[in-house]
């Protein structure tokens, strides 16, 4: 299990948009379990990857949890913005 936080300048809707094309359909094609304000999970291919977001003060707080997709959730961690 890897586990990454990071501050991003995107508002929370804005980093939920990215998590979603990333990992989901048109990304890595996994299954939406989870879709609440704040908090994304998707499954597939044997495990998981969460994201929860938080406005703070210095910027959007993004907590990425997953199992089995770290590759992926460290190059999305990279790039976010």
């Amino acid at each position: 299990m890897l586990r990454l936080e990071r501050i991003s300048k995107l508002t929370p809707e804005e980093v939920i948009k990215e998590v979603k094309r990333s990992f989901g359909e048109g990304g890595l094609g996994l299954t939406l379990k989870e879709d609440a304000p704040g908090c994304v999970t998707f499954e597939g291919g044997g495990g998981y990857v969460t994201a929860n977001v938080c406005q703070e003060a210095t910027g959007t707080r993004v907590d990425l949890v997953t199992q089995e997709w770290d590759y992926h959730v460290k190059q999305f961690a990279a790039k976010l913005r």
